[in-house]
């Protein structure tokens, strides 16, 4: 087996597989596309013979699988998905409207668990044919209830990949209790569980050398401890994936899938309904305005949303009052998915070369109401406030004062594992639901691992009237670094 990894402009790693020199090998076209900032992937599978391609769970910026299949000779003729997604908004319906290539989507799950808007419905037991290469459709519920795996192989019996979308990742397995955390499900998390588990028997039975392709890596909320290699085999996951030690142990398997799951950011509750329902379609990035002092004075008056994504070095010295400070980092979809209202329009705060990049990030969690964009607050003469950081020895020297309120916004998890003493815990993604825990007639002071979260929760403070406010930026990584101890 030979595997050959390329670069583009496009792709944050494709993997193309050459796995022998038969002749349906050599006519099998196999991308995976990855995009780090959702830590998300799609595929693209073809036969360079035919020259017929399809595509899995597309990103919403649909130019990259036109571009990659223009360079290679290919036309999209099939597009389809594992599953209702919850952290991205899936560029099928985009992808079928720029290609007039059929939607090919799991008709799996019951009434409830329905795409619903047109499409052909695909059941347990289909085949998808692209030239010499089959591809076979398993129901494998669990995650979702309609969640489907899709088994790549030619003429043979034996599969070769399996595409598994958030069936089983590279050292985990989707979690269930999605639907109940983000989609409201009341009481789905632990038949979600049993379902998985069974799926996973199923799947144990398929060939060892099965290779295994799955749709998130690490980074991912979709799982609890997703590896960052992009692909296994079902030998290697048989032996290392912890989910998969449980055959025939059903009740221990539902308790240890279940516990310690972290918490979905909010978004995902948005992305799951909309990729659910019609919406409006999205073909082409939108190209962003810049603004004028005029359009931003009005744009701020009639409250629009700013986002500051300079660095946090930079926005600290100077920002608009109100304005969310979510640096722009592989992470900022997920924490701007997290706070900021989908019915509000936006504007950027962002050097010029960074604002494709941004309006890609945000459309692919289906925030696309962006009003425009401006450089640098201060050529506009706006009222800017500085923010107040802290190091370490002040820091310490405030943690016996009780009159001054210390607060972590790492996840829950994350503060369990270890902890500065004396410091409480209100995540990042809770904070503006649990603003009445905080005094506002006395200091509070902020930090998270980085200083990351830490500056978007003092934009949160500030916005909310909070003017006390200090942020020891360092965080747990700086209190760690000068041997310092932390507490469980």
């Amino acid at each position: 087996m030979k595997s050959i990894f390329l670069k583009n402009s496009f792709l944050s790693l494709v993997a193309i597989l050459l796995l022998s020199n038969t002749s349906f090998a050599q006519t099998l076209f196999f991308e995976r596309i990855y995009d780090e900032t959702l830590s998300q992937a799609s595929y693209i599978v073809g036969d360079t013979e035919t020259q017929e391609a399809i595509v899995i769970d597309p990103k919403r910026d649909i130019d990259t699988y036109l571009e990659i299949a223009k360079a290679n000779n290919l036309s999209i003729t099939y597009i389809t998905e594992t599953h209702i997604h919850a952290d991205f908004l899936s560029g099928s319906r985009e992808l079928a409207a720029a290609t007039n290539a059929p939607l090919y989507l799991s008709d799996e799950g019951g009434k409830d668990w329905q795409y619903d808007f047109p499409h052909q419905g695909l059941k347990d037991g289909d085949q998808i044919k692209i030239g010499k290469i089959i591809i076979d459709v398993i129901h494998t519920p669990g995650h979702t209830p309609e969640s489907l795996t899709f088994l790549v192989k030619d003429d043979t019996e034996n599969p070769m990949k399996a595409i598994t979308g958030d069936f089983i990742f590279v050292g985990d397995v989707g979690r269930p209790d999605l639907l109940e955390k983000a989609a409201g499900q009341i009481g789905s998390q632990e038949i979600g569980a049993k379902q998985l588990y069974h799926s996973i028997e199923k799947f144990l039975k398929l060939p060892d050398n099965t290779e295994i392709w799955p749709g998130h890596g690490a980074g991912s909320f979709c799982g609890k401890s997703l590896s960052n290699i992009p692909q296994s085999t079902l030998k290697q996951e048989k032996l290392t994936n912890p989910a998969l030690q449980f055959s025939g142990k059903e009740t221990e398997f539902v308790n240890y899938i279940l516990k310690d799951q972290p918490a979905p950011p909010k978004y995902f509750a948005m992305m799951k309904h909309l990729n659910k329902v019609d919406r409006p379609l999205l073909v082409a990035v939108p190209k962003l305005a810049k603004l004028n002092k005029q359009e931003t004075d009005n744009a701020i008056q009639n409250g629009l949303i700013v986002i500051d994504t300079r660095p946090k070095s930079v926005s600290g010295k100077g920002f608009i009052k109100g304005s969310f400070l979510i640096e722009n980092m592989k992470t900022f979809s997920t924490f701007a998915g997290s706070i900021v209202d989908y019915q509000n329009q936006i504007i950027l705060i962002a050097e010029e070369n960074q604002i494709e990049d941004l309006t890609r990030k945000l459309m692919r969690i289906g925030m696309h109401n962006i009003y425009g964009y401006i450089t640098n607050p201060s050529d506009y003469n706006l009222s800017l406030q500085k923010g107040k950081t802290i190091d370490t020895d002040t820091f310490k020297s405030y943690l016996e004062n009780r009159n001054i309120q210390k607060i972590d916004v790492r996840t829950e998890n994350e503060y369990k594992s270890g902890h500065i003493n004396g410091v409480e815990n209100i995540a990042l993604n809770t904070l503006e639901n649990n603003l009445d825990k905080i005094n506002k007639n006395e200091p509070v002071i902020i930090h998270c691992q980085s200083g990351t979260r830490a500056a978007i929760a003092y934009s949160i403070l500030v916005k909310n009237g909070f003017e006390n406010i200090l942020n020891y930026s360092g965080g747990i990584n700086d209190w760690v670094e000068k041997k310092n101890e932390l507490v469980k």
